[in-house]
């Protein structure tokens, strides 16, 4: 036990960033701790939000909605930029290539500066017309197109936000991307209800505050990583050369940061689909679903914590030339993944009744999420091996393979799959569901013949 805190100490410390040598469980352990906290406080950020503004009303709660779905554009571009930041990044910490590897981050930061003014320019001027296009009131738009224009100014932030942490993940240095999420979360906490209800001299800004509150904790988030990335003695420290436009460089992050936003946009394109077929059968079954997916994604934020440091760990191990080590870590965090998946949907199996109840009393929304939960557990195994193994190739420079896939079991498999079996062959929702296992499964599968085919570890980055 003593042995094991003294590890956890250190993976929250950061000590170790290169991970080209040594035992490949203590790296994957060191890696994924941060890694996994950093998720927890992603997924902190909608949760605070919205638990706050649920307390001024409907309208407001819409307003939040429809301008995140929106904003959706600007997360994809972000997470597929951070994507390709994390595989070049490792790949040139890996060469011992402590030059290269800044250059990367300084074209990463002008590269996501220039794409975010550019969306944020057009969320600011057109809110009104945003929100009217998603479906929102003469009223709604009215009083929500303030938070709307505030959020898209905040673009800069979120990118950076993103991106940056992508970079350190790179880099080796997960522990810092850890901590600049918990600053940026620790001062929405704190801002969200002062600005919101108003406290003393801060006035009431209603669902303004919260645009407000988000926005200063993003900036405080990135203003710590831009202090990482430029403190004498890391691995990696940008100096103002390295932000000056280098076009080689540019169309390499821009053709990795491509597959990276395709695989997010097809995977969250495939969940609208879903929605859509199931809304057929009434709102108590879209709520269970509903129920079952937000448990879901947080259930799985350390299989994702590991996921993404087999990334970091293949980026490395490729770039010093230790391809065989590089693939015995995705594949041992694809084992440690499975056992953990495997425990949580055994949970799921036994007390998915009591876990569900916990958000949801309705007993005909229950039995819907109840049921998906089950189903969903069927493809937990494969579905570890699956993320894993498309993380790693990710993380090899490899992004345009994981977004086929992609679109091969979300687009051509799972969403006709699910029509059929719902409304073809009478299955109702449970078909819905059974197309999800089924098509996890599939990318699974796919995953693993092309991780073994070994292609990957020649990909030039």
């Amino acid at each position: 036990m003593t042995r094991f805190i003294r590890l956890f100490v250190a993976a929250l410390r950061g000590s170790e960033t290169n991970f080209t040598s040594g035992n490949i469980n203590r790296a994957l352990f060191l890696l994924s701790v941060p890694m996994i906290l950093e998720m927890v406080m992603e997924s902190l950020f909608a949760i605070v939000d919205i638990f706050f503004v649920a307390q001024i009303g409907t309208e407001a709660v819409a307003t939040v909605g429809l301008t995140e779905s929106v904003l959706t554009l600007v997360y994809s571009v972000a997470i597929g930029l951070s994507t390709a930041a994390t595989a070049l990044v490792a790949r040139r910490v890996g060469e011992t290539d402590r030059a290269g590897a800044s250059a990367a981050v300084g074209q990463v930061i002008l590269i996501s500066l220039s794409l975010a003014v550019l969306m944020s320019l057009t969320g600011v001027l057109f809110a009104e017309q945003i929100l009217s296009l998603m479906g929102g009131d003469a009223h709604l738009i009215a009083n929500g197109a303030g938070f709307t224009r505030m959020i898209f100014a905040s673009a800069p932030a979120i990118m950076l936000l993103y991106t940056l942490s992508g970079c350190l993940r790179g880099a080796g240095r997960a522990s810092d991307a850890m901590r600049s999420l918990w600053l940026a979360n620790g001062v929405n906490i704190v801002l969200c209800p002062l600005l919101i209800f108003g406290w003393g001299p801060i006035p009431e800004l209603g669902v303004m505050g919260s645009a407000v509150a988000t926005t200063i904790g993003r900036t405080v988030g990135v203003l710590y990583q831009l202090y990482a990335l430029t403190r004498p003695g890391s691995t990696v420290q940008i100096r103002r050369a390295d932000v000056t436009p280098n076009p080689a460089l540019i169309r390499s992050l821009l053709g990795l940061a491509a597959g990276g936003t395709g695989q997010f946009l097809v995977s969250s394109a495939s969940w609208v689909f879903l929605t859509r077929i199931l809304s057929t059968f009434g709102s108590d079954v879209v709520a269970g679903y509903t129920i079952a997916i937000r448990i879901i994604v947080f259930t799985i934020l350390p299989s994702w914590g590991m996921a993404n440091a087999a990334a970091t760990l293949v980026g490395q191990n490729l770039g010093a030339g230790q391809a065989d080590r590089a693939e015995t870590s995705a594949w041992r965090a694809a084992t440690c993944n499975m056992v953990f998946l495997a425990l949580v949907g055994i949970a799921f199996f036994l007390g998915a009744t009591t876990i569900v109840q916990l958000f949801n009393s309705n007993p005909a929304v229950v039995s819907v999420a109840v049921d998906a939960l089950h189903i969903f557990c069927a493809g937990y195994i494969f579905f570890a091996y699956g993320m894993v193994l498309s993380q790693a190739l990710n993380g090899a420079g490899d992004t345009r393979t994981p977004t086929i896939i992609n679109i091969v079991s979300f687009w051509l498999v799972e969403i006709p799959l699910a029509y059929t079996l719902a409304h073809t062959l009478n299955w109702g929702p449970t078909g819905v569901f059974w197309s999800v296992a089924t098509s996890e499964t599939l990318l699974a599968v796919l995953a693993v013949f092309v991780f073994r085919r070994g292609r990957w570890k020649g990909v030039q980055v």
